[in-house]
């Protein structure tokens, strides 16, 4: 048995194929000192029992191409191995048995086509011609992935595990890591049972037992083993060329087998496993069969391929899977430990993200950032909930429940709830509040109307859905009256100390070196220019900075900042996040109301646009900031959060009769796209610069230094080759969602990045990147002709750089 290194430039930890995989584009890299250290042999854990279907199409583009670089790799890692992978591109077919299913088919069709992939809509003959054994009487039609394709997971991990040694890392089985060395937050070395490697990056890659192991250390992972039953037929003539087949309405998946099929699927009552522990030593374990759970599969299987019920079956595996609550892998560097990174959890499509997540995370190692957006599975997207076992296996497990289930628009969870409420949560529900959840927290999406009858509660559908009108009524509000929307879940940090200024200016692309009084609104870049960051920082004081982001992005944006705060200066940031309420009361009529509950002076005069004051509202001490995400005259009330509900009701009393209204997040989403505000996680991000998406004007051009300046003058310099657009849709019965693909002069231009309803314009509006590898101006945009693919269907559409509403910004600043 070879010795090992006493040190290495980064150690991985787990032999299963992201773990081999991160290890071969480690070593690509130049970091040919990596050591991967299994605690038994490769592939021991989950991998060697994974079905190996590799599809392709997910609802981010940057996932999708993720996963597409799996498919790049496995097409050629035999040849550059020498060993075989089982790699097959044989195409992949999903099913639609009923009209709403075919609805969603044809949206996901119309997001392939955004994304670059050619997904074909067949007839139910069609599909058949590819998958003749299956039954298609109950079938509308089939979606066709030429790309997707299958291979054999141990074979595809040997080969990537040779590759790495190849390319210079080192690969050592049996070799148990036992502890982490860490001084002063960072990492030192890795302890095993065969000795010591000084390190000071180390990836985690051991699947179930990842979150075990990280969270000795600080770092929280929240995966949960699940049970998982495949079925193995003999062989009975199934051609080697079958596509593999996904179908969603009978919570089934099919793949050819050595001239047989494996059959599994998604059971609506799954079973977690190992909830007091993972048994020491398990490894190339299974479970035993769960014969009366899956026989609600096989029921649904033999509708679909009559041909099973003559087969022979060679076996019943039951294995365990690592899945998230919300279905999406998990990648990246922990915000509570430098150097620990973290690929994990990845819900039974780990063959398929393979490839991309081992060379993503390499990339994450080696440049200290994502090649990418990879926002859907970052670490940091995670929260307080995630913290908690039972709230982490109930949502789960709710999660594996829905894997197959419609994936319906704005659909929300219902396991694990309530977890963080506002101290208005009562209040609202007694009014008719429909909530939402994220990140833990209650929010209200929207009100029932409950003397009219009107009943809480969302029914999902494709087209216009129950709350579409109830909305509408909350939209109006916000432009006529005035309404309170209760943002208490907004995550808010305190920056302070000597040295705030000189950190947050070096952070914040905008000017924050503005007086104590003043609320600036600004991005956070990295060095590309990409958009790390987007929230208001409102100045209290020459030390004291109030930072005010959206709920889900608290673990993120706290610890960009937290890391991003230069080094030796006196700035220190704390989450104050549960200490204060924040309501908003946004409308024409917002100041009358404000000014009948406060003897201060909140005339535009005294209190403009983009200020905050301390003013004092039914006695209690409240800090307002005149700041809006709906395009009206409004504050922001942070309350004390024991004070709460004595402001709100002194609001709500003193604005009867200016027709003061309760209003929630989709009204806000309305109004906020006829603004054109962008949404950060879909409008900008890491990948998108504030010159690409129309918000340079937020970015200074002089003054003190800042992360990503360069970048940001480059492209004002030298132009950009795609440029953030609105769209509105000349059929205003079209439902836009985001995704739908963008055509300029019948060509592919991008897609749309959110989609949505303006009810004061009325009619349909969708946000998107238009591209162009020459360039793209507001000259380039407004010249061309447009459409809109929604679900097949090509929409004319006009294309606009101004905001929809209030183009000049008059009605925030009255």
């Amino acid at each position: 048995m070879k010795e090992l290194p006493s040190s290495a430039k980064a150690v991985v930890i787990g032999g299963g194929i992201v773990g081999c995989s991160t290890a071969y584009h480690l070593a690509k890299l130049g970091w040919t000192d990596t050591v991967l250290l299994e605690r038994k042999k490769l592939t021991s854990g989950t991998t060697f029992h994974a079905a190996g279907l590799v599809g392709q199409l997910r609802t981010s583009a940057n996932i999708t191409q993720l996963l597409g670089y799996s498919v790049d790799l496995y097409q050629r890692l035999e040849a550059e191995t020498g060993l075989g992978t089982g790699w097959k591109m044989n195409g992949g077919l999903r099913l639609a048995c009923n009209e709403q299913r075919w609805t969603e088919v044809k949206r996901q069709a119309t997001t392939a086509r955004s994304f670059g992939l050619d997904m074909a809509l067949l007839t139910p003959n069609e599909a058949q011609e590819l998958w003749p054994l299956m039954a298609i009487d109950d079938l509308v039609g089939a979606a066709f992935l030429p790309t997707d394709g299958q291979a054999n997971p141990s074979d595809i991990t040997q080969a990537l595990a040779r590759g790495a040694t190849m390319a210079g890392a080192s690969i050592f089985e049996d070799t148990e890591v036992t502890d982490l060395v860490i001084d002063d937050g960072r990492i030192r070395a890795v302890v095993t049972e065969r000795g010591r490697i000084e390190c000071e990056r180390v990836v985690v890659c051991a699947g179930q037992w990842t979150r075990t192991f990280a969270a000795r250390f600080g770092v929280n992972v929240p995966l949960v083993p699940m049970e998982h039953q495949y079925l193995i037929t003999e062989a009975f003539g199934v051609p080697t060329d079958l596509p593999t087949l996904r179908d969603p309405d009978r919570l089934t998946y099919y793949k050819e087998e050595v001239g047989g099929l494996v059959m599994g699927g998604y059971e609506p009552n799954p079973a977690p496993w190992a909830v007091e522990g993972i048994p020491e030593g398990f490894h190339f374990g299974l479970l035993d069969p769960d014969i009366g759970r899956f026989e609600q599969i096989m029921e649904l299987a033999l509708g679909r391929v009559p041909a099973l019920q003559t087969a022979g079956v060679k076996q019943l595996l039951n294995g365990p899977e690592s899945f998230t609550p919300d279905g999406n892998f998990i990648l990246g560097e922990a915000p509570t430990l430098r150097n620990f990174f973290v690929g994990a959890g990845f819900n039974a499509f780990g063959i398929a993200a393979g490839g991309g997540a081992g060379m993503a995370l390499a990339e994450w190692v080696v440049r200290g950032e994502a090649p990418f957006d990879l926002w859907p599975v970052d670490i940091r997207r995670f929260g307080r909930p995630h913290f908690d076992a039972d709230w982490i296996r109930r949502r789960t497990v709710e999660a594996y429940g829905k894997h197959y289930t419609m994936a319906w628009p704005s659909e929300e969870h219902a396991s694990a709830r309530p977890f963080r409420t506002s101290p208005l949560y009562g209040r609202l529900k007694g009014q008719g509040a429909c909530f939402g959840e994220k990140l833990g927290w209650e929010r209200p999406n929207w009100f029932a109307d409950l003397a009219a009858g009107e009943r809480p509660g969302d029914l999902y559908t494709y087209d216009r859905p129950n709350w579409f009108g109830a909305v509408a009524r909350e939209h109006r509000a916000v432009r006529e009256r005035a309404v309170i929307f209760d943002q208490t879940s907004f995550a808010k940090f305190s920056l302070r100390g000597r040295d705030a200024e000189r950190a947050l200016s070096w952070i914040a692309a905008n000017d924050v070196a503005r007086k104590p009084g003043s609320v600036v609104y600004t991005q956070m870049l990295n060095d590309r220019g990409g958009i790390e960051c987007d929230l208001t920082a409102a100045r209290l004081a020459e030390d004291e900075y109030y930072i005010v982001t959206g709920t889900g992005f608290a673990t993120h944006d706290f610890d960009w900042i937290a890391r991003n705060i230069p080094a030796g200066l006196d700035a220190r940031l704390e989450d104050v996040t549960d200490a204060w309420s924040v309501l908003a009361l946004m409308g024409p009529r917002a100041r009358a109301v404000l000014q009948k509950v406060t003897s201060d002076d909140v005339s535009n005069e005294a209190f403009p646009f983009a200020t905050v004051r301390d003013i004092r509202v039914a006695g209690h001490s409240v800090r307002a900031l005149r700041i809006t995400y709906v395009g009206e005259l409004g504050w922001e009330l942070h309350v004390p959060a024991a004070h709460a509900k004595v402001v709100y009701d002194a609001l709500m009393q003193a604005g009867r009769s200016d027709d003061l209204a309760n209003a929630g997040y989709r009204a806000i989403e309305t109004c906020r796209l006829e603004k054109g505000y962008r949404a950060w996680g879909s409008d900008i991000g890491p990948d998108h610069t504030p010159v690409e998406a129309g918000i340079g004007w937020a970015v200074r051009k002089g003054g003190a230094d800042f992360r990503g300046r360069t970048a940001v003058e480059r492209q004002r310099a030298e132009g950009v080759r795609k440029l953030l657009v609105c769209f509105t849709p000349e059929r205003s019965d079209i439902v836009l969602l985001g995704r739908e693909t963008i055509y300029r002069n019948t060509e592919r231009a991008g897609w749309l990045t959110s989609g949505g309803y303006g009810h004061t314009i009325g009619r349909p509006i969708g946000l998107g990147y238009v591209r162009n590898g020459d360039g793209v101006d507001a000259h380039y945009v407004l010249s061309g002709q447009y459409e809109l693919d929604v679900a097949g269907i090509r929409v004319a559409c006009t294309p606009f750089l101004s905001p929809l509403y209030d183009p000049r910004g008059v009605r925030v600043r009255m």
